[in-house]
């Protein structure tokens, strides 16, 4: 229901990049240090990277570590069938890296606890390995972010609401350059919710990039 001094939103689902499992929608290249593709998650063929990945220690907030490897592919299988929520795996030179998912927070609970604006785009990552050793991690993530995520049509900043007792994901979004704005209850979750905005997305790609001496595409 629209406010009589707010005219109603219009939400595009297409500011999230989608595609088939297991299809390459972003290759980012990093000259001497290698290349990083976006990978759209496959259930069935990654689902070894992903039942590894889910049931380390570490991954305890993302509350998938109790899931058979048949409840966790039934998961992203269902995940794979929704237009509002993906999943991608980040690979370095083949190498799986990251998992990343993206929303519309409209259509996620997190929609229900704060004002979401129509170029917002929600997203989640897991760090699955470090990568190369002699490559600083966060400017490769910051490049990965602005061309995937951000340097799309629709899309003004990015969203992320990690539990605030997970002191690991907050200093990642921090160091990715996301500005808190509010303690949020989502479900059971207490969360940061920290906003990156477009230009300043923008503005920590291209400082990435200068320090992996990498030149924009």
């Amino acid at each position: 229901m629209t406010t009589p001094d707010r005219p109603a939103r219009e939400y595009r689902l297409d500011r999230l990049a989608s595609g088939p499992p297991g299809q390459t929608l972003c290759t980012v290249d990093l000259a001497t240090h290698g290349s990083l593709t976006v990978d759209v998650l496959d259930p069935d063929a990654d689902l070894d990277v992903l039942h590894a990945w889910v049931t380390q220690p570490r991954s305890r907030f993302w509350g998938l570590g109790e899931l058979s490897r048949t409840e966790l592919r039934d998961l992203y299988a269902y995940v794979d069938d929704l237009e509002t929520h993906h999943a991608f795996l980040v690979r370095w030179d083949g190498l799986p890296v990251v998992l990343l998912q993206t929303y519309a927070p409209e259509h996620d609970p997190l929609g229900e606890v704060y004002d979401v604006l129509p170029g917002d785009v929600g997203i989640h990552f897991l760090l699955g390995d470090r990568g190369p050793r002699d490559v600083p991690l966060w400017s490769v993530l910051a490049i990965v972010v602005h061309a995937f995520v951000v340097d799309r049509d629709g899309v003004d900043r990015v969203v992320v609401e990690p539990d605030t007792r997970n002191a690991a994901a907050t200093r990642r979004i921090d160091r990715l350059g996301f500005r808190p704005l509010d303690v949020v209850q989502v479900g059971e979750k207490r969360a940061r919710l920290s906003v990156l905005d477009r230009d300043a997305a923008a503005a920590l790609a291209r400082e990435a990039r200068a320090t992996l001496h990498v030149s924009a595409p």
